[in-house]
């Protein structure tokens, strides 16, 4: 179905012009005053609003105010003919999506800005949908992403889960493998069972073993009581050994005679015992690799590795940083108490340019540091450099600050911008639309940037 824009301006000609322009790729409706766009906005979910300024009877800005006090997602444009800065940051502080002048010089970057903000709609709905799933699926953690990678993730878990087999996740650290594991075990007939989970990569050969076989009283020093071991406390549920590479030789082989009949024996003791459960594990190293190169049992490798889940790293669905950075947005948001967001045009385009070598992990704790700094409002590029000094494109280390003299915080804030539109302002010839183009961020944005930094003096 395609996008619904309301489009609200007195002027016949930029009507026209937007009309002819969304034609073939929206349902669009028009309204010439604010009692109009009133009445259309209370009989429809438009995807996006496209906003006059100044119109006969209201305040662009303050109808837009009115708008999202109803519906706190919406995305919208505010459209002016007379540029005015003060204009442009109240828009901003409003959270909405863009500022533009009239009349458009630029049609091309016109339908980027509306193909931009028709996106971050789509990423809104697509979050308050997983919402909903988690809602319906008892709260359990999901897998956000739509994209063709992740659809066959997905697709495959939900082919497996409620199969008793024995699953392998592999995948970089910080792509989801916990999150995959959790989301089998909640698809499983299994879901009413415990579901336990270990770190073979976290602890030493004699810790892991009691923690998996369990211990007799007297077993070794210190153990001043029985303790039963995860094999039997995950009895009728799953059980996630993540890390599985790491797991000793010598607990590999043990391993593997407890898969055989889910007959083991605890430390300590001659009584074998059996549990019902399902084995999960996970590896960020391609296990295949390690059997090769004589770390890892061959035969242990074909009895867990049943049905073998990839998980992509996050460069490989770009389509899905900015839904899940806006699930982050969310969840810091609700835990810190705090109003940030949206995100702004700029911040989008630095996020979906990242390499993200840390995977969602990485993009996760970004937004966390984002929420925490930040005091409220719509989160820029700027609020997205991380506290530890690590840029997140390719241009940042060029663009910081010199760290040798210490600045503070909207010190180096400042710094970082100036430096960096002079530096895009030269690649561009002087030319604030390709800038603009080059950067990805809006250009009547740019133009206020630059602006306050004495970069350019006229349009």
């Amino acid at each position: 179905m395609p996008p619904k824009i309301l489009v609200v301006d007195d002027d016949r000609h930029t009507r026209t012009l937007l009309e002819r322009l969304l034609a073939n790729s929206a349902r669009v409706s028009m309204a010439t005053d604010g009692a109009e766009a009133r009445r259309l906005f209370a009989a429809d979910d438009f995807n996006l609003v496209l906003m006059d300024q100044c119109l006969p009877d209201a305040n662009g800005i303050d109808l837009l105010r009115e708008f999202r006090a109803r519906r706190p997602r919406l995305v919208a444009i505010l459209m002016t003919g007379f540029a005015d800065v003060r204009d442009a940051v109240a828009a901003v502080r409003e959270g909405l999506f863009d500022y533009l002048t009239k009349p458009f010089e630029d049609i091309e970057a016109l339908e980027a800005v509306i193909g931009k903000a028709l996106e971050l709609d789509r990423a809104y709905r697509e979050i308050d949908g997983l919402r909903a799933q988690l809602a319906s699926e008892s709260g359990q953690p999901a897998l956000i992403g739509q994209s063709l990678a992740m659809e066959r993730v997905i697709g495959q878990i939900r082919q497996v889960a409620g199969l008793d087999t024995t699953v392998l996740l592999e995948g970089e650290s910080g792509t989801g493998k916990d999150l995959a594991a959790k989301l089998i075990h909640t698809l499983s007939t299994r879901a009413d069972k415990p579901f336990l989970e270990v770190n073979c990569g976290g602890l030493p050969e004699t810790l892991l073993e009691s923690l998996l076989f369990g211990y007799e009283k007297g077993a070794f020093t210190g153990a001043g009581q029985a303790n039963a071991g995860y094999f039997e406390k995950a009895h009728g549920g799953n059980l996630f050994l993540d890390e599985i590479a790491d797991m000793s030789p010598k607990l590999q082989s043990s391993l593997l005679r407890v898969l055989q009949d889910h007959s083991f024996t605890r430390i300590g003791s001659t009584q074998p015992r059996k549990a019902d459960f399902r084995l999960i594990c996970a590896t960020n190293r391609p296990l295949l690799a390690e059997v090769k190169a004589g770390r890892f049992r061959e035969d242990l490798y074909y009895r867990i590795a049943v049905v073998a889940v990839r998980m992509p790293p996050l460069r490989e669905r770009a389509g899905d940083i900015v839904p899940l950075a806006m699930h982050f947005l969310d969840h810091y948001n609700n835990k810190f108490g705090k109003t940030c967001g949206p995100l702004t045009p700029a911040a989008v385009q630095v996020l979906e340019a990242c390499r993200w070598e840390g995977n969602v992990r990485q993009l996760q704790h970004c937004i966390e540091r984002a929420v925490a700094l930040h005091t409220g409002g719509p989160i820029d590029h700027l609020h997205l450099c991380p506290v530890d000094g690590t840029p997140l494109d390719e241009a940042a280390p060029e663009a910081m600050p010199d760290t040798s003299a210490p600045l503070g915080y909207q010190e180096a804030r400042a710094a970082f911008e100036r430096d960096y539109l002079r530096r895009l302002f030269d690649q561009a010839g002087g030319n604030v639309s390709e800038a603009a183009r080059l950067s990805g961020i809006p250009r009547q944005n740019l133009y206020v940037r630059m602006k306050r930094w004495e970069i350019v003096t006229e349009k």
